[in-house]
């Protein structure tokens, strides 16, 4: 499969149903997201980057932050499907606005809670303080907007017919 990269703002990138997991909450490939597992149980950081449409500075980034642990075979780093569906999780949480602590907390109440009740609860909080706070930037950006095109109307009222 071809990896098509895209510029877009901000380095972000499309939801892709195959690599993020969307409609699958938040679980670990093996466990009920048969579609996520991949046939090479361990892969190379370049083929993890790619498929994810990151960087392999990226995954050494969230590697020093503690949150994943690839093995290393003979110095190169190799990724086991648990550590690509944590991924997978990593970048769909920054795609949503939560931070690194955050997202390092829902995988921390993940490993410990095998139920994932807390986890849940704990995502469903945070699901709508984010609601919240997004609205709340809506809001302001309305209000921007109308005065910005208020602004610009009373700019084009004062240029003179024909200038």
């Amino acid at each position: 499969m071809a990896i098509v990269k895209h510029a877009f703002p901000n380095g972000s990138r499309p939801c892709n149903k195959a690599t993020d997991g969307i409609g699958r909450g938040f679980r670990y490939a093996g466990e009920g997201n048969e579609s996520l597992a991949d046939t090479n149980p361990l892969r190379g950081i370049q083929d993890v980057a790619d498929s994810l449409g990151v960087t392999t500075r990226t995954l050494r980034f969230y590697e020093d932050k503690g949150l994943v642990q690839p093995v290393r075979v003979g110095g190169t780093r190799v990724y086991a499907r648990r550590d690509v569906a944590r991924l997978q999780l990593i970048l769909r949480g920054k795609r949503l606005g939560f931070s690194l602590r955050e997202i390092e907390e829902f995988l921390d109440l993940y490993d410990a809670d095998p139920q994932h009740v807390e986890q849940m609860r704990r995502l469903s909080e945070r699901c709508a303080e984010r609601i919240e706070e997004l609205e709340a930037q809506r809001v302001a950006l309305d209000q921007t907007l109308r005065e910005l095109k208020e602004m610009e109307k009373q700019a084009r009222a004062r240029i003179p017919e024909g200038q």
